[in-house]
C-alpha cells in the first residue's frame, strides 16, 4: 500500500488566525497564552523572552477535521517541536513529526522562494504533499513544480480567518485525486 501523502501544517495563519481583529476572537476558537521564554525560537534569538506572552487562537475542531483527511500530518512551522507542546494538545492531535528548519530558518532567498520550500521538498523526498501556509507566493508554486517530482498542493490560507471549510474541501479533493477515490481510503 502506498504511503499517505504528507500535509505540512503551518501554525500562525492557518491554525492561529493571528491577523484577525485583535479584540475579537473568531467564533469557535479558544485562546491560549504562550510564554515566549518557553519556546525554542527564544533560545535561538528569534523571539524576545521579555515580551508579553504570545496570544494564540485555536479552533479545537480543526484537529479532528485534519485527522479525517487521510494525510500524514507534519508540522511545518517556526514552532517546530514546540507545536507538539502548545498547539497539538488544544487541537486534539497526537505528537506529530516536524520539519527542522535548522540554519534555513528565516533565511531569505534572492529569488523570492519562501525559506521553508527547500526543507519541505527535502522532507517529502518525492512523496505527494499538501502545504497550508499564509506566506506562499507564485515563486513557491513554480519552485515546487520544478524541483519536486511528486504531486503537490500549496494552499494559501488567509491569516485573518485561518483554515475554513473550502480549505478542508481542497485538501480532501487533492488527497482523493491521489488515491483515485475517497481520501479516507488512503
Amino acid at each position: 500500500m502506498p504511503a499517505r501523502p504528507l500535509l505540512f501544517l503551518d501554525v500562525d495563519g492557518p491554525l492561529n488566525p493571528y491577523a484577525a481583529q485583535p479584540e475579537r476572537r473568531p467564533a469557535g476558537y479558544t485562546t491560549i497564552r504562550v510564554p515566549r521564554d518557553a519556546l525554542a525560537a527564544t533560545e535561538h534569538g528569534l523571539l524576545r523572552s521579555s515580551a508579553p506572552p504570545l496570544r494564540v487562537w485555536l479552533n479545537p475542531g480543526h484537529g479532528e477535521a485534519l485527522l479525517a483527511l487521510g494525510y500524514e500530518l507534519c508540522w511545518a512551522t517556526t514552532w517546530m517541536n514546540d507545536a507538539n507542546t502548545w498547539i497539538g494538545p488544544v487541537l486534539g492531535l497526537p505528537e506529530l513529526p516536524f520539519v527542522d528548519f535548522g540554519e534555513g530558518l528565516f533565511r531569505e532567498r534572492p529569488d523570492g522562494v519562501h525559506w521553508k520550500c527547500e526543507a519541505l521538498i527535502a522532507y517529502a523526498g518525492g512523496r505527494p504533499f499538501a502545504w497550508v501556509d499564509d506566506e506562499q507566493s507564485d515563486a513557491d508554486h513554480a519552485h515546487v513544480s520544478a524541483h519536486h517530482p511528486g504531486p503537490a498542493l500549496l494552499r494559501h490560507v488567509n491569516p485573518r480567518i485561518g483554515l475554513r471549510d473550502d480549505d478542508f474541501a481542497a485538501l480532501a479533493s487533492f488527497a482523493a485525486s491521489l488515491a483515485g477515490s475517497d481520501p479516507t481510503s488512503l
